[in-house]
C-alpha cells in the first residue's frame, strides 16, 4: 500500500542513510557481503588490487594528480561511469510507479468484479467500476508524484557533502571544497575527518588515528582502524582491508587523505543495497498499525460478503445477481482510497512541516512525531543558546592565567579533526593573546584526534629545534588521570591527593555556576621524526582550566511547558557534568530530583536501568552506548521514544529510537541516522512539530472511521432489508456510484481542521478503538435507513417490484448524503458547525456530492443508472431524517466519549 522498498531504505547521503537497516542485524546478517557471496567478482578483484597498489600506481590508474582532479576532468568521468548514487536511489520509471499505485488489494478486488461485470455483458457496472479504479489510482499517482517531488526539495535543504580536493585548472593550485557527494567520481582525493560518512569507495592515501564504524556494512560494531599502509596479506577479503574504507560507513576518529576508487552501484554498498531490496521489508511502527486496520476491514469484509450472498440469494431466488450484489457491498466495504488519503496527508504534512523549520525525510515519521510520549535530548545548544562563550581561562588554584589561555588556543589551532564549538569559542577567545605572544616560531608536528573513549585531544607543536611540545585538552577526569605534575605559577609540583582536592573543589565551584570546565595540559619533550600516538599522553603537567559559558535559551522554559502539555516527558542525556547539568535545568525550569551518571549504568542490568529510566528526567556523564542503552529501554517498556542529537557520540541512540531527530549543522552521521531533520535547533520547534504530526494522524484517522463506521451501517441495513424486500434494496450499480461519489468527496479529508484536544496528548494506531467505534456508530446510520425504508414503502407506496426504482432511488439519496454529512459529525467531538467548523475545502466537497447526488436523478443520466426522479414531498422528509441522524449521532458520541475517550 505504499512506496516500494527501494524509495523508503536505501535512499543514501543526498537522501536517506538505510538506518533501519542498521538497527535490524538480523536482516544484515542475511544481507552482509563476502568476497566469494553474490558480489560481482570485477568488484572483488577491482578492491584487491587497490588495496595493493602503491600511491603512484592510483594516481596513474584513475589518471589523478596530487594537485586533485580538475571540474572538467571530474564532469568527463561522471559522464562516462554515472553520479556517484546507488540504483535503488534513480527516480522509478512513470509507468513503474503507476503499476505500484494500482496493485493494493482494493484495487485488485474491484478489477475482478469489473472482470465479472463484463463477463456477463453488464457494460454499466463494467464502467463505473473501471471508473473507480482508474480514478483511485491515478489520484494515488498524482498526490506520490508531487509528495516524491516536495520530498526531494527539501531533502536536498539537508544534502550532505564530502570535502574534496581539485584543482583549478586556470592557476594549476589545488583548491579545498565542500561538494554534495553524489558529484564524486573515481580518482577525486577526499578529506575526511571525525563525524565524515564515506561518501564512496577509498583507498586511504594518509590517515592518523582513523578509526571507521562498518557497521552499516559488514554488522561489526567496533570501529576498526585504517592505514595508508597495509599489515594484511594482499589476497583477504576486501571488507577487511585495512587501507579501504566503504560507502555508508562513518569516521569515528582521527583524519585521513584518501582516493575515491569506486562509486554508485559500483560500491560494496551499492552491491548490498541491489541485494536488501529483494528481500521482504521489516515493517515500521506506522505501517504495522495502517496494515492492521486494513486487515480489520478485510476480515469484515469476508465475513458480510457471505451473508449477503446467501440472504439475497435464498430471499430472492436469483443466485446470479444476489452474487453480483454481494460483489458490489464487498466494494461499498472497501476504502479503495485509504493510500491515496495516507498518502497525501503525510504529503501535506511533510511540507507543512517544512515551513515550520522541520524537514522530514521518511514521510512515515511523521505519525510517529505525533504518537512520541518520551523526547530525549542532549542539553547543548537545546536547552542552552548554543552560543558557548570563553568566560574563564585560569590556573590550577582559579586565578586568570593567559598562558593556559595560549596552550588551549594552539591546541585548538592546529587540530585538524574534529572542531566543537568549545574550538570556537577558543579561537575567538585567544585573539589578543596571539597577537602579544606571537606563534610564528610555532610549527606543527603532529596530532593525535579525539575520540569519545579517551575525551580528549593532543597536538604536537615545535618551538625549538631540540624539543616539542605536547598540548592536551579535554574533559577534566581524563587529564587528570594523566598528570602527574601541577604549574603553580612558574613551578611544577607533584599533584598530590591534597591538590587533588583543592583542584576538585575548585572546578565544583565552577560547575556550580553553570560553566563547563575543560583541562589544559602539556609537557616538553626531546625533538623526534617519529608519530606520536596516545601512548604519549602521558605524565603530563596539569597547566589549569578554560571554563564556558552556554546560557539557556529564552525559548527553552516555554517550551518545556508545551511539551509537557501535549503528553511529551523530555529526558536530558548529556556527556556533561551533573553540576552543570542540574544547574541549566534548574534555569529553565526542569525539576531535578536525581541525576544518574554513565558509570551507575554500567552496574545496572537492563531490568533496572528500565526501572530507574522511568523516573530519572536527568542523565550525566553518559557515552553513547548510555544513550543507545537509555532510548533501547524505554522503547521496551512501550513508550514511543524520540531522540535528538547533533553529535557523532549521538548516532547510535538516533538510530536506535523510534524516530530520531537531528539538525542541519549535525555531523554527517548523525544527519543521516535521523528520520527528521530540523533547520533550528529548538525545543520549540519541535513542539510544532510534533503538532503537526498528531494533526496529521488525525486526519488518516478521520478517514478511516468514517470509512469503518458508515460501511458497517450500510451492510446492516442491506441484511434488513434483503430479508423483507421483494426486490434489491439497491442495484449493484447504485453501491458502486454511490461509493464512487462519495470517495470522491473524501479528497479534501488531509486538508481538514483538527481540534485542539486531539492534538493534547500522543496518538496511535489501535485497530480495536477502530472496531469498536465502527460498532458503535454503524448502527446508528442503520436506523435511519431503515425509516427510510418505511418512508418509501407506505407513505410513496414503493412496495412492489414495478416500484423498485422509486424504492431504490429514495434510499440511493438517504444513504449518499447520510454517508457524507456523517463525515461532520465524526471528525470532532463537538457540535459541528457550531463549537468545530469543518475546512473551507471538505464543506465545498460536501456541498458538491449534495448538489450531484441530488441532480443526478434529475438528469438524462438517471436512466443510464436505472434511477428516477423524486417527487418534491420526499425531500422534507429526507431533511428531517437527516437531521434527526445528526442529533441522535451527536448524543451517542457524548455517551462514547465518556466511557471509552475520543482520540
Amino acid at each position: 500500500m505504499f512506496k516500494a522498498f527501494t524509495h523508503r531504505l536505501f535512499t543514501m547521503f543526498s537522501r536517506n542513510l538505510p538506518r533501519r537497516l542498521i538497527r535490524r542485524s538480523p536482516m544484515l546478517e542475511n544481507a552482509q557481503p563476502t568476497a566469494g557471496h553474490d558480489v560481482p567478482t570485477s568488484i572483488v578483484q577491482h578492491s584487491q588490487a587497490c588495496a595493493r597498489a602503491d600511491v603512484e600506481q592510483l594516481y596513474t590508474q584513475f589518471n589523478s594528480h596530487f594537485e586533485g582532479l580538475t571540474h572538467a576532468e571530474a564532469d568527463a568521468i561522471r559522464e562516462r561511469v554515472g553520479a556517484n548514487q546507488t540504483d535503488d536511489q534513480q527516480p522509478a520509471p512513470w509507468w513503474q510507479h503507476l503499476w505500484i499505485c494500482y496493485r493494493n488489494p482494493f484495487n485488485l478486488l474491484l478489477t475482478l468484479l469489473a472482470a465479472v461485470s463484463y463477463a456477463t455483458e453488464d457494460m454499466k457496472a463494467t464502467l463505473v467500476i473501471g471508473s473507480m479504479v482508474v480514478i483511485s489510482t491515478l489520484m494515488r499517482f498524482v498526490q506520490e508524484a508531487r509528495s516524491n517531488r516536495a520530498a526531494d526539495a527539501l531533502k536536498a535543504m539537508v544534502s550532505n557533502t564530502a570535502t574534496v580536493l581539485r584543482c583549478d585548472s586556470h592557476t594549476g593550485r589545488s583548491e579545498t571544497l565542500e561538494l554534495p557527494i553524489n558529484q564524486l567520481v573515481p580518482g577525486d582525493l577526499v578529506k575526511l575527518s571525525a563525524g565524515d560518512m564515506i561518501p564512496a569507495d577509498l583507498r586511504i592515501l594518509s590517515a592518523k588515528d582513523l578509526f571507521i564504524s562498518q557497521a552499516a556494512l559488514t554488522g561489526e560494531s567496533l570501529p576498526v582502524e585504517k592505514l595508508a599502509h597495509s599489515r594484511l596479506p594482499v589476497d583477504c577479503d576486501p571488507l577487511e582491508q585495512d587501507t579501504l574504507c566503504f560507502m555508508g560507513t562513518n569516521v569515528i576518529s582521527g583524519t585521513a587523505m584518501a582516493m575515491v576508487i569506486s562509486t554508485g552501484a559500483q560500491t560494496w554498498f551499492g552491491q548490498l543495497a541491489e541485494r536488501v531490496i529483494k528481500q521482504d521489508e521489516q515493517p515500521n511502527a506506522f505501517q504495522r498499525g495502517i496494515s492492521k486496520v486494513s486487515w480489520l476491514l478485510i476480515r469484515f469484509m469476508m465475513v458480510m460478503t457471505p451473508v449477503v450472498l446467501l440472504i439475497n440469494g435464498y430471499t430472492k431466488g436469483d443466485w446470479w445477481e444476489a452474487a453480483l450484489f454481494s460483489l458490489s457491498v464487498a466494494v461499498g466495504l472497501t476504502p479503495e482510497m485509504l493510500p491515496m488519503i495516507v498518502t497525501s496527508t503525510l504529503a501535506k504534512g511533510a511540507v507543512k512541516l517544512s515551513r515550520q523549520k522541520v524537514i522530514v525525510k521518511h514521510l512515515d515519521a511523521i505519525q510517529n512525531f505525533g504518537a512520541m510520549d518520551i523526547l530525549c535530548t542532549d542539553k547543548t545548544g537545546t536547552l542552552t543558546q548554543d552560543k558557548i562563550i570563553l568566560e574563564r581561562h585560569t590556573d590550577v588554584l582559579g586565578s586568570p592565567c593567559n598562558n593556559v589561555l595560549h596552550l588551549a588556543w594552539l591546541n585548538s589551532h592546529y587540530q585538524t579533526g574534529l572542531k566543537n564549538l568549545l574550538d570556537v569559542a577558543v579561537l575567538a577567545g585567544a585573539e589578543a593573546v596571539k597577537m602579544e605572544q606571537g606563534v610564528d616560531h610555532y610549527s606543527k608536528v603532529d596530532e593525535i584526534p579525539f575520540d569519545f573513549d579517551r575525551r580528549r585531544m593532543s597536538v604536537v607543536v615545535s618551538e625549538a629545534a631540540d624539543h616539542h611540545r605536547l598540548i592536551c585538552k579535554g574533559a577534566l577526569e581524563e587529564i587528570l588521570s594523566i598528570c602527574t605534575l601541577v604549574q603553580l605559577n612558574d613551578e611544577t609540583v607533584p599533584l598530590t591527593d591534597q591538590l587533588l582536592k583543592r583542584i576538585r573543589r575548585i572546578t565544583d565551584d565552577l560547575n556550580q555556576q553553570g560553566l563547563r570546565v575543560v583541562a589544559v595540559a602539556h609537557k616538553v619533550m626531546p625533538s623526534r621524526a617519529g608519530d606520536y600516538a596516545v601512548a604519549d599522553e602521558s605524565s603530563l603537567i596539569l597547566a589549569g582550566y578554560i571554563a564556558f559559558l552556554d546560557p539557556p535559551k529564552e525559548s527553552t522554559a516555554p517550551a518545556l511547558k508545551a511539551l509537557q502539555n501535549k503528553g511529551v516527558t523530555v529526558k536530558i542525556l548529556t556527556g556533561d557534568n551533573p553540576l552543570v547539568a542540574r544547574k541549566v535545568c534548574l534555569d529553565v525550569g526542569l525539576s531535578v530530583d536525581k541525576i544518574v551518571i554513565g558509570s551507575e549504568i554500567e552496574r545496572l542490568s537492563d531490568a533496572e536501568l528500565a526501572e530507574v529510566a522511568k523516573t530519572t528526567r536527568v542523565f550525566a556523564k553518559l557515552a553513547p552506548l548510555h544513550k543507545e542503552r537509555i532510548v533501547r529501554v524505554l522503547r521496551e517498556q512501550g513508550h514511543v521514544v524520540g531522540f535528538m542529537g547533533d553529535g557523532i557520540n549521538d548516532a547510535p541512540a538516533l538510530r536506535a529510537a523510534d524516530i530520531g531527530i537531528s539538525v542541519d549543522s549535525a555531523v554527517d552521521i548523525a544527519k543521516e541516522a535521523a528520520d527528521i531533520i530540523l533547520l533550528e535547533k529548538s525545543l520549540m520547534v519541535l513542539e510544532q512539530g510534533v503538532t503537526e504530526g498528531r494533526r496529521t494522524f488525525a486526519n488518516m484517522l478521520k478517514y478511516i472511521k468514517m470509512t469503518a463506521s458508515s460501511n458497517f451501517g450500510n451492510v446492516f441495513s442491506v441484511l434488513v432489508a434483503s430479508a423483507f424486500l421483494p426486490f434489491l434494496p439497491m442495484l449493484p450499480l447504485h453501491l458502486l456510484v454511490q461509493n464512487l461519489i462519495y470517495d470522491v468527496s473524501q479528497v479534501a479529508i488531509p486538508f481538514d481542521n483538527v481540534d485542539e484536544e486531539q492534538l493534547a496528548k500522543p496518538q496511535r494506531w489501535n485497530a480495536g478503538d477502530i472496531g469498536r467505534f465502527m460498532v458503535f456508530f454503524g448502527p446508528i446510520s442503520s436506523v435511519f435507513d431503515m425509516l427510510t425504508f418505511a418512508l418509501m414503502w407506505w407513505v410513496f407506496k414503493a412496495n412492489t417490484p414495478e416500484m423498485h426504482t422509486l424504492f431504490q432511488t429514495g434510499w440511493f439519496i438517504e444513504g449518499l448524503l447520510s454517508q457524507t454529512l456523517i463525515v461532520h459529525m465524526i471528525r470532532t467531538r463537538k457540535v459541528p458547525f457550531i463549537q468545530s467548523r469543518a475546512s473551507w475545502p471538505l464543506c465545498m466537497m460536501t456541498l458538491l456530492v449534495v448538489v450531484v447526488g441530488i441532480g443526478l436523478i434529475f438528469t438524462p443520466a438517471a436512466g443510464f443508472l436505472q434511477l428516477q426522479a423524486l417527487p418534491l414531498g420526499y425531500f422534507p422528509w429526507l431533511v428531517a431524517i437527516l437531521a434527526g441522524y445528526m442529533v441522535l449521532t451527536q448524543a451517542v458520541k457524548g455517551i462514547f466519549f465518556r466511557r471509552y475517550g475520543w482520540q
